[in-house]
């Protein structure tokens, strides 16, 4: 069994027009909404052995956000490739992983996430719910009965549970 998180960042802030996108800052009810994550994360004991982020600004500060509540043995990489990467670019990134890594969060942007997540699990209760929208803020978890990271595919997964930062008050 293989485990995927996929979070894409908190709402982010277009306050000032001359940052690029990737330096774009969390909007005030982005810091919210990542708290919200950060205690459903911690209530949930979601515990992933590694995390791989996006180099954005917004997407820095959403794991910053919710790491506290990820647990001590976490370990923590920020990947340039993230930034904007499409659903095959991290799917390969997901098989390219060690198989002594049995549960993975990607920390990243839409529509790659969302295409993902579509790809990957093609049944979970909540799985209508993500093809309609995969709003900022949002954690997907999928599992994948599979023996390897490099023998990960398309329909390999099941969409385990998937929550947005209003379902939680």
């Amino acid at each position: 069994m293989r485990t995927v998180f996929l979070l894409r960042h908190a709402k982010s802030s277009w306050l000032d027009p001359s940052l690029s996108d990737i330096e774009r800052p969390l909007a005030p009810r982005g810091e919210r909404a990542a708290k919200k994550i950060a205690g459903y994360v911690q209530q949930r004991k979601i515990r992933p052995d590694l995390v791989l982020c996006s180099p954005s600004v917004r997407t820095r500060r959403t794991l910053a956000a919710i790491e506290p509540s990820l647990g001590k043995r976490c370990m923590v990489e920020v990947l340039p490739v993230l930034y904007g990467a499409s659903h095959r670019e991290l799917l390969r990134q997901l098989q390219a992983l060690r198989d002594s890594v049995a549960s993975v969060m990607l920390v990243g942007h839409n529509p790659g996430l969302q295409a993902l997540a579509l790809t990957l699990a093609t049944h979970g209760d909540d799985r209508a719910r993500l093809e309609d929208k995969f709003p900022t803020g949002a954690l997907a978890t999928l599992v994948a009965d599979c023996d390897s990271w490099a023998a990960l595919k398309a329909g390999d997964a099941e969409l385990a549970d998937y929550v947005v930062p209003r379902d939680l008050g």
